[in-house]
């Protein structure tokens, strides 16, 4: 069962807030969920039984300006760790660990460099590089429409702006692997992604501002254990930011999975879950 709940924050802003609670019985460990773009903050429903089997507890939130949450325009990825922060303070929680899926991840490593004291482990899947990221050909391999909208985005808000409403359509190149992780096990992810654009494009432009900017931390001050999942087939982010990202995290783990693309490598979720659960204790 998932409890939502508003938290009010110091500067009036509002978070909406998602917690599956403890499970019953021995030690648990509170792991963040960090959704992707557009999705709101729901915890991940297709982990549900491996979270129970493993002792975990899931807590998320919608980025500012998805679902039940206050905008932030101008909000950066390191922006993630003072949202996590209040909300663990707000539910009695010191120390747990971060995991993200897609836009998600830069925003879990964000919460793994900035809180240091806090993070247990980290964990990303298909999530992309800092857009500066050196030595980095950040576009190659992209699917072109993905190109192009987030160019667009580094031209800045007005240009992300029109380009949102110039009714661009937008191909991410799903394989036929992904395809049916959404028909399946996945098909989760078409519910959290429909009711974050409900109410239109604005926390997505937030997002895709967030990417091409500065992050606001450097990857290299993640010390925690971090695991990286890419699939070699991902057009949305290509493998190629995972293993960069590999390279620049001291502490990172690298599971290629060469056939999988963008939504198909969830499949490795699971198997994340158990590499986190005994990383932390």
């Amino acid at each position: 069962m998932v409890t939502e709940t508003d938290l009010e924050l110091d500067d009036g802003r509002v978070l909406h807030v998602y917690d599956t609670g403890a499970p019953d019985g021995g030690d648990h460990l509170t792991v963040f969920w960090h959704h992707g773009t557009p999705n709101i903050g729901a915890p991940p429903e297709p982990l549900f039984p491996a979270a129970e089997r493993l002792g975990l507890r899931w807590v998320s939130y919608d980025r500012p300006g998805y679902g039940g949450s206050t905008p932030l325009p101008g909000r950066d990825i390191a922006s993630a760790a003072a949202c996590v922060s209040a909300v663990a303070d707000a539910l009695g929680i010191g120390r747990f660990a971060v995991m993200g899926h897609s836009g998600g991840a830069p925003h879990a490593l964000a919460c793994g460099a900035l809180l240091p004291d806090r993070v247990l482990g980290v964990v990303g899947v298909a999530g992309m590089a800092p857009f500066d990221a050196e030595g980095l050909d950040w576009f190659a391999g992209m699917a072109p429409s993905g190109v192009a909208s987030l160019r667009a985005a580094s031209e800045g808000r007005e240009a992300k702006e029109r380009y949102e409403t110039s009714g661009a359509d937008y191909d991410p190149e799903f394989t036929p692997a992904d395809h049916a992780a959404l028909s399946g096990t996945w098909s989760w992810l078409n519910k959290v992604v429909g009711a974050a654009v409900e109410d239109g494009p604005g926390a997505l432009i937030d997002d895709d501002l967030a990417y091409v900017a500065p992050w606001g931390f450097e990857p290299r001050r993640v010390r925690v254990p971090v695991l990286l999942v890419h699939g070699g087939r991902d057009r949305v982010v290509p493998a190629a930011h995972g293993e960069w990202l590999a390279r620049r995290c001291p502490s990172a783990e690298l599971w290629p999975r060469p056939d999988d693309g963008h939504i198909s490598v969830l499949g490795s979720a699971e198997s994340a879950l158990e590499w986190l659960r005994t990383r932390t204790g």
